[in-house]
């Protein structure tokens, strides 16, 4: 069965390039773009929009490749403190490489790195040269002299004069980094100065998608951004500028709500002239509003997004990345919609489970989880622990039998293959445990796919798990977390351990 769909691409894709064609004109062919949000692999946008392909933006850029360099940004800050891109389990810095690579992928080269507030930090040094001799071109720049108040300071050659310029030759420039807070418009801002200082009167706009102006405030796709975005404490507002230079009401956030009237000075002192930017939302190129076909439909998965953030919030805390009024923050924003955990289906099914677990081994000691996933169909499949392997590992045979249509007292992994694997981690490894993880079980199906025309027939189905949606009643071990987000699932846990050991690995 195939999910339903609420979002364009195709409709989107046209709307989008048309209007960045439009500025590039509007700007004497040189226009530098801040990419807001994610570039490559937008999982938030196509969850909240289903349909949304989540490297649409690549596919635009791809179209528009021959009059486009591309920056890429990392704030140094993000490298040192280690920070993660959640969707990957990888660190920024990792995540600016393979970012590199992607874009290779699809034909399309970096210009140049710029790593920003940059002061000679060790871990960012390290990061600085190996870029260098892999042949990659890096910039660095310190903090700006004079931000957020001196304009005169901030727009002079002790400020913006200061960084290096990046030399750049098509008419699209766009400014993207892994995630915000890179520093992508002050790079965008002291191109823009030393461009005007080379007589080149360039322009500059924000490629943007959430909050989408044209829904209303409390719509909830405007709502999950909030929701992806607790930690940085983004609250969406009425764009009071734009209300008053147009008397039309549209939806911006906060922080660019405040940094409006400082950032439309520094332009107009780059530039010499009175900017036609009358708001926030007048910077912004965003046409993802137009591509919504369904609003019913992207309510519902914006709704299931908002109780996804809650529940990583609580992890986050429970694993000490997060204070208490980020997981606050989110409580409220669920309460503001209406939303309990028990809406996501898969929840209650995977604590059902474990109370089941539980009940089944009375008397013996031990921490039962469970968990559950629920298919295209809406068909709920749990899993629970066992000594042979974690609850999600189970699940996932379990589902890959049901969707076989094979019969669920089916074996798909024979005892020879077992034993070699629990001799491996036992014997050979050394490891605690010997439970298999999902990777693992993975590894093991395949194998055992071989010979077993039933594990064949199971593997096989492995690729409609992709998008279904996920719970388990503790929080997943490496091997567990790491072998579902390859399967793509719509991963949440409850905030709980599923040892009392400190150290897992």
């Amino acid at each position: 069965m195939q999910s339903k769909i609420g979002f364009d691409n195709e409709k989107y894709l046209k709307e989008q390039t048309g209007e960045i064609l439009k500025r590039v004109n509007r700007f004497n062919n040189k226009l530098y773009l801040e990419f807001g949000g994610k570039l490559l692999f937008d999982f938030h946008a196509a969850r909240v929009l289903p349909g949304f392909d989540p490297n649409v933006k690549m596919r635009l850029l791809q179209k528009l490749k021959d009059d486009t360099d591309v920056i890429l940004c990392i704030y140094a800050g993000d490298i040192e403190r280690k920070k993660v891109r959640a969707d990957f389990g990888i660190t920024y810095d990792v995540d600016a490489l393979k970012t590199i690579d992607d874009f290779s992928e699809w034909g399309i080269e970096i210009k140049a790195v710029v790593i920003t507030r940059y002061e000679y930090q060790p871990y960012t040094r390290t990061f600085k040269n190996k870029l260098e001799r892999r042949g990659i071109k890096v910039y660095t720049h310190k903090f700006t002299k004079g931000y957020p108040t001196d304009v005169d300071m901030i727009v002079s050659d002790e400020g913006y004069g200061s960084n290096e310029y990046i030399a750049t030759t098509k008419p699209i420039v766009v400014v993207t980094g892994p995630g915000p807070g890179s520093g992508k418009l002050a790079t965008c801002l002291s191109q823009l100065y030393h461009e005007y200082k080379r007589g080149i009167k360039a322009g500059y706009a924000k490629f943007e998608t959430f909050p989408i102006w044209n829904l209303p405030l409390k719509h909830k796709v405007n709502v999950a951004y909030e929701a992806a975005t607790v930690d940085l404490k983004d609250v969406n507002m009425i764009d009071h500028h734009h209300l008053e230079a147009y008397n039309e009401t549209t939806v911006n956030y906060n922080r660019d709500i405040e940094a409006f009237p400082l950032l439309k000075r520094i332009i107009e002192k780059i530039t010499g002239d009175v900017s036609f930017y009358k708001s926030p939302t007048d910077m912004g190129v965003n046409r993802a509003g137009f591509g919504i076909i369904n609003d019913e439909i992207v309510q519902q998965a914006a709704h299931q997004e908002i109780i996804r953030r809650y529940l990583r919030c609580e992890v986050e805390y429970a694993k000490g990345f997060i204070d208490a009024d980020t997981v606050q923050r989110a409580e409220i924003i669920m309460e503001n919609i209406g939303a309990k955990v028990e809406d996501r289906n898969s929840v209650k099914a995977a604590r059902d489970a474990a109370i089941i677990g539980k009940k089944n081994n009375k008397g013996n000691e031990g921490i039962y989880v469970g968990a559950a996933i629920e298919l295209k169909d809406g068909t709920i499949i749990t899993g629970k622990n066992s000594p042979l392997m974690h609850a999600a590992a189970s699940l996932i045979l379990n589902a890959s039998k049901h969707l076989a249509t094979l019969p669920d007292n089916l074996f798909l992994l024979p005892k020879n293959i077992m034993d070699s694997l629990n001799y491996l981690k036992r014997e050979v490894l050394r490891g605690k445990v010997v439970s298999l993880d999902v990777e693992e079980v993975l590894i093991a199906l395949s194998l055992s796919a071989i010979s077993n025309p039933a594990a064949q027939m199971a593997l096989e189905k492995l690729k409609e798990i992709e998008g279904c949606e996920v719970h388990i009643t503790h929080i997943p071990t490496p091997g567990d977390e790491a072998g579902l987000r390859k399967l793509g699932v719509h991963l949440t846990c409850d905030p709980d351990f599923s040892s009392k050991s400190l150290f897992m690995n």
